[in-house]
């Protein structure tokens, strides 16, 4: 009997404890107070949510630095002798580099810079491309493309393509695929967007060698003739009426008869023009196209449109997605043209 007594009391004792437990008390003597900080948690919880960035990756800062430079009709072994080794030598010297790699192939030299993850990336970059000048007076005069530095960036991967295509020729895309980019570029969400699949436009002139030779004249001869010719200079500035005017010497090319007019040669008064000297008539053309996209048997443009950082993936689809149906209906797109959206990073 006594020890139920006891144990009847510490019963009790346990039941006081909980029913004078103090936050429970606290809670619900506030109950007023309670609620509204309840409200106050969960629209803080929700504005955070929404404004939360939406990424399919993290944001990654790697301090890595790729050197690329262009020197065409190259074998790997000449790429390696002639560039990269140049560029390997004053990139040695920097400090804070983890690891250097390279790669020289037909054409092309790489070089990958891996610094310390304690060096900003920004001082990286700068000091390579310091190391990059002062290899530059060991370098072939006569490069294809100056070399080229650049850090990886890995948010300016792109969040989706979307591709243009249809029965329309090169020039008609590419209208398209620039006003799609224009459209693009206006959201706060995006940062760029890339057109690709385009052929980029050039001036080709066939030169006859026959009439060259007997005319004594070199392709230098001919190369240093356009680049004199298509300039459009400063000439100062003259006082007019009591007003200082700026003068230009305005030479650009307009047109293909600028070009065919251009003077190479002149001796003992006799001027040797442009087209008595080509083998066909100069002709604004497309480049020589090194690659193909085809969808359907049809050409393809493709824009990659590409997000800046900090800013919400989901908003940023959505809003292309919605752009190319309202494209059409606004007829900026004819109703004909395919559109397609490929690789969106918004599903993940």
């Amino acid at each position: 009997i006594t020890t139920q007594i006891h144990f009847m009391e510490f019963l009790q004792k346990i039941g006081q404890t909980i029913k004078t437990f103090s936050l429970t008390k606290l809670s619900v003597n506030n109950a007023t107070s309670v609620l509204i900080l309840s409200f106050i948690i969960v629209a803080f919880g929700l504005i955070s949510y929404l404004k939360m960035p939406k990424e399919a990756f993290p944001e990654i800062v790697i301090p890595t630095i790729y050197v690329q430079t262009v020197y065409s009709g190259n074998s790997a072994v000449d790429m390696e002798n002639l560039v990269t080794r140049y560029i390997e030598r004053e990139l040695k010297s920097i400090n804070g580099i983890k690891d250097i790699k390279s790669n020289s192939i037909q054409d092309f030299s790489i070089i990958i810079v891996e610094f310390n993850t304690d060096v900003e990336v920004e001082k990286a970059l700068q000091e390579v491309k310091d190391a990059v000048d002062k290899a530059k007076k060991d370098l072939p005069k006569d490069l294809t493309m100056e070399p080229a530095i650049r850090e990886i960036n890995f948010s300016e991967i792109p969040i989706l393509t979307v591709n243009l295509s249809g029965n329309y020729s090169l020039d008609e895309l590419r209208k398209y695929g620039e006003t799609m980019e224009d459209e693009m570029e206006k959201m706060k969400e995006v940062l760029r967007v890339d057109l690709k699949g385009v052929m980029e436009r050039e001036v080709k002139i066939n030169l006859d060698l026959n009439k060259m030779k007997a005319m004594q004249l070199t392709f230098e001869d001919v190369e240093y003739a356009i680049l004199q010719e298509n300039l459009t200079l400063s000439a100062g500035d003259v006082l007019s009426n009591g007003m200082r005017r700026s003068v230009r010497m305005v030479g650009e090319f307009k047109s293909v008869k600028d070009i065919e007019d251009i003077i190479v040669k002149s001796e003992n008064m006799n001027s040797i023009y442009m087209k008595d000297i080509v083998a066909q008539p100069i002709a604004f053309d497309f480049a020589e196209a090194d690659s193909y996209a085809r969808s359907d048997r049809f050409p393809v443009v493709s824009l990659d449109v590409i997000k800046k950082s900090g800013e919400n993936l989901l908003d940023a689809s959505d809003k292309i997605k919605l752009l190319t149906e309202q494209a059409k209906k606004d007829k900026l797109l004819p109703d004909d043209l395919k559109v397609q959206i490929f690789n969106d990073q918004s599903i993940q």
